[in-house]
């Protein structure tokens, strides 16, 4: 391990993108398809950073798990060709995203990753959409439990070298979160995601993104 680096992992849906249109949108026509009523935007939205089959599952638990898989490729269809129309306007980048990831990785001490209940396929697309490519980790749903699991944590912790004292984990839900520790790491709530920061227990809650690399700093000071 190393003793210099330092490890910033970030949610993505509702916390570096605002992609509450897109997931809501997406999951109206996958219920509309298979003859259902969808969910209220905020059961959807509560939902938020769960692998896709757990998400439908939570939103739809009575039934068939035949319908629940037709729910989930039919989400994926509708993600899928509205995120190919719109571009990067699909999940567009919340205010202060793109500075503060290029602010933060010009500090050579950084490394910044992502863990995401998104799927591979769809991180990729957001991540070339707005060029991130700042990013030294990429942990999504394909290959992990879905959060609150803490395997994608894990995993970048393993693959950077970075110990859980010198990691943080960003979010917005309760699923990041919980994530955060379950991996022993200190955790960075956002105001502006899809739940209640003050209800989240994090380590710390930032109102802006400014406010970002104040903490780390202060958090990182010894």
């Amino acid at each position: 391990m190393s003793g210099d680096l330092r490890l910033i992992l970030f949610d993505v849906d509702g916390t570096l993108a605002d992609s509450q249109g897109a997931i809501t949108s997406a999951m109206r026509v996958a219920f509309d398809r298979v003859g259902l009523a969808a969910p209220s935007r905020a059961e959807i939205l509560s939902i938020v950073g769960l692998s896709l089959p757990l998400a439908i599952a939570e939103l739809a638990p009575t039934l068939d798990a035949s319908v629940q898989a037709e729910l989930v490729e039919g989400y994926k269809s509708a993600y899928k060709s509205a995120r190919l129309a719109a571009g990067a306007g699909h999940s567009p980048l919340y205010p202060g995203a793109a500075e503060v990831l290029a602010e933060l990785n010009a500090v050579p001490e950084y490394l910044l990753g992502v863990a995401t209940g998104k799927s591979q396929r769809g991180l990729d697309a957001l991540i070339e959409a707005h060029e991130l490519r700042c990013f030294v980790t990429r942990q999504c749903a394909d290959h992990h439990p879905s959060k609150p699991h803490p395997s994608m944590i894990l995993r970048a912790m393993a693959d950077t070298g970075v110990a859980a004292a010198h990691t943080v984990m960003i979010g917005d839900t309760s699923f990041d979160i919980d994530m955060g520790r379950a991996a022993g790491v200190r955790t960075i709530a956002v105001n502006w995601g899809f739940h209640p920061a003050d209800q989240l227990g994090a380590d710390h809650i930032i109102d802006s993104f400014a406010d970002l690399a104040p903490l780390l700093q202060h958090i990182w000071k010894d």
